[in-house]
Protein backbone atom coordinates (compact mmCIF):
# COMPACT_ATOMS: atom_id res chain seq x y z
CA UNK A 1 0.00 0.00 0.00
CA UNK A 2 1.39 3.66 -0.77
CA UNK A 3 1.61 6.16 1.66
CA UNK A 4 0.01 8.49 -0.96
CA UNK A 5 -3.31 6.59 -0.66
CA UNK A 6 -3.43 6.85 2.91
CA UNK A 7 -2.10 10.16 3.15
CA UNK A 8 -2.94 11.94 -0.02
CA UNK A 9 -0.61 15.23 -0.82
CA UNK A 10 -3.45 17.57 -0.76
CA UNK A 11 -5.30 15.97 2.60
CA UNK A 12 -1.91 15.80 4.37
CA UNK A 13 -0.90 19.59 2.85
CA UNK A 14 -4.30 20.73 4.23
CA UNK A 15 -4.09 18.61 7.83
CA UNK A 16 -0.76 20.67 8.33
CA UNK A 17 -2.54 23.88 7.27
CA UNK A 18 -4.80 23.07 10.00
CA UNK A 19 -2.36 22.33 12.82
CA UNK A 20 -0.57 25.06 12.37
CA UNK A 21 -3.46 27.14 12.35
CA UNK A 22 -4.63 25.36 15.79
CA UNK A 23 -1.17 26.34 16.43
CA UNK A 24 -1.55 30.48 16.36
CA UNK A 25 -4.93 30.12 17.36
CA UNK A 26 -3.77 28.58 20.78
CA UNK A 27 -0.93 30.34 20.99
CA UNK A 28 -3.02 34.30 20.59
CA UNK A 29 -5.38 32.46 23.37
CA UNK A 30 -2.79 31.86 25.82
CA UNK A 31 -0.94 35.43 24.93
CA UNK A 32 -4.57 36.79 25.61
CA UNK A 33 -5.32 35.07 28.89
CA UNK A 34 -2.15 36.52 29.95
CA UNK A 35 -3.15 39.72 29.19
CA UNK A 36 -6.91 39.62 30.95
CA UNK A 37 -4.96 38.02 33.73
CA UNK A 38 -2.44 40.97 34.17
CA UNK A 39 -5.18 43.53 33.79
CA UNK A 40 -7.64 41.78 36.37
CA UNK A 41 -4.75 41.46 38.60
CA UNK A 42 -4.11 45.20 38.09
CA UNK A 43 -7.95 45.46 38.66
CA UNK A 44 -8.04 43.98 42.12
CA UNK A 45 -4.90 46.28 43.26
CA UNK A 46 -6.18 48.02 46.46
CA UNK A 47 -6.70 51.48 46.18
CA UNK A 48 -5.29 53.13 49.75
CA UNK A 49 -5.34 57.25 49.92
CA UNK A 50 -5.23 59.60 52.19
CA UNK A 51 -7.43 62.68 51.86
CA UNK A 52 -6.50 65.72 53.44
CA UNK A 53 -9.26 68.56 54.14
CA UNK A 54 -9.89 71.79 55.45
CA UNK A 55 -13.10 72.43 57.07
CA UNK A 56 -14.61 75.97 57.38
CA UNK A 57 -13.94 76.43 61.23
CA UNK A 58 -18.24 77.53 61.62
CA UNK A 59 -19.04 74.75 59.91
CA UNK A 60 -17.10 72.03 62.25
CA UNK A 61 -19.52 70.19 64.12
CA UNK A 62 -21.91 70.08 61.06
CA UNK A 63 -19.15 68.98 58.81
CA UNK A 64 -18.18 66.23 61.38
CA UNK A 65 -21.82 64.35 61.85
CA UNK A 66 -22.02 64.25 57.81
CA UNK A 67 -18.31 62.78 57.61
CA UNK A 68 -19.53 60.45 60.85
CA UNK A 69 -22.27 59.26 58.56
CA UNK A 70 -21.12 58.97 55.43
CA UNK A 71 -17.98 56.72 56.44
CA UNK A 72 -20.06 54.57 58.82
CA UNK A 73 -22.82 53.98 56.17
CA UNK A 74 -20.04 53.07 53.21
CA UNK A 75 -18.04 50.70 55.56
CA UNK A 76 -21.54 49.33 56.48
CA UNK A 77 -23.42 48.97 53.04
CA UNK A 78 -20.01 48.56 50.60
CA UNK A 79 -18.25 45.30 50.77
CA UNK A 80 -15.30 46.78 48.45
CA UNK A 81 -14.60 49.79 50.79
CA UNK A 82 -12.76 48.47 53.26
CA UNK A 83 -11.42 51.39 55.89
CA UNK A 84 -12.84 54.82 56.06
CA UNK A 85 -10.66 56.37 59.16
CA UNK A 86 -10.85 60.00 60.23
CA UNK A 87 -9.03 62.01 62.48
CA UNK A 88 -8.53 65.47 63.01
CA UNK A 89 -5.42 67.26 64.23
CA UNK A 90 -5.59 68.18 68.11
CA UNK A 91 -3.78 71.57 67.53
CA UNK A 92 -5.71 71.99 64.11
CA UNK A 93 -8.88 70.80 64.62
CA UNK A 94 -10.49 71.63 61.15
CA UNK A 95 -7.76 70.06 59.15
CA UNK A 96 -8.69 66.22 58.93
CA UNK A 97 -7.09 62.95 57.29
CA UNK A 98 -9.27 60.11 56.55
CA UNK A 99 -7.53 56.53 55.41
CA UNK A 100 -9.43 55.55 52.52
CA UNK A 101 -8.64 51.52 51.67
CA UNK A 102 -10.44 50.33 48.91
CA UNK A 103 -10.86 46.54 47.70
CA UNK A 104 -9.85 47.44 43.65
CA UNK A 105 -10.67 50.29 41.82
CA UNK A 106 -13.77 49.15 40.44
CA UNK A 107 -14.87 49.46 44.86
CA UNK A 108 -13.87 52.99 44.49
CA UNK A 109 -15.35 54.06 41.06
CA UNK A 110 -18.56 52.50 42.71
CA UNK A 111 -18.09 54.17 45.87
CA UNK A 112 -18.49 57.66 44.03
CA UNK A 113 -21.65 56.85 42.35
CA UNK A 114 -23.46 55.87 45.77
CA UNK A 115 -26.40 57.76 47.53
CA UNK A 116 -24.85 58.05 50.65
CA UNK A 117 -21.06 59.60 48.91
CA UNK A 118 -23.46 61.94 46.69
CA UNK A 119 -25.35 63.10 50.29
CA UNK A 120 -21.87 63.42 51.75
CA UNK A 121 -20.00 65.37 48.92
CA UNK A 122 -23.08 67.64 48.04
CA UNK A 123 -23.64 68.43 51.40
CA UNK A 124 -20.41 69.33 52.39
CA UNK A 125 -18.85 71.41 49.32
CA UNK A 126 -19.78 74.76 50.79
CA UNK A 127 -17.77 73.57 54.09
CA UNK A 128 -14.42 72.15 52.61
CA UNK A 129 -11.80 74.93 52.35
CA UNK A 130 -9.48 72.91 50.75
CA UNK A 131 -9.21 69.42 49.38
CA UNK A 132 -6.17 67.24 48.16
CA UNK A 133 -5.93 63.64 47.81
CA UNK A 134 -2.45 62.14 48.07
CA UNK A 135 -1.98 58.71 46.48
CA UNK A 136 -0.06 56.16 48.26
CA UNK A 137 1.85 52.86 47.77
CA UNK A 138 1.45 50.56 51.06
CA UNK A 139 4.64 49.35 52.46
CA UNK A 140 2.70 45.93 53.12
CA UNK A 141 0.15 45.49 50.97
CA UNK A 142 -2.91 43.41 51.96
CA UNK A 143 -2.07 44.07 55.74
CA UNK A 144 -5.63 43.81 57.92
CA UNK A 145 -6.60 46.38 60.22
CA UNK A 146 -8.02 44.76 63.62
Amino acid sequence: MSLTKVFPTEKFRNLSKFRHGLCVLLAIGMLTMCAVGNASAQEKKQIVRLAKLVIDPAQLEPYKAALKEGAETAVRVEPGVLTLYAVSEKNNPTHFTILEIYADSAAYRAHLQTPHFLKYKNGTKDMVKSLELVETDPLVPGMKIK
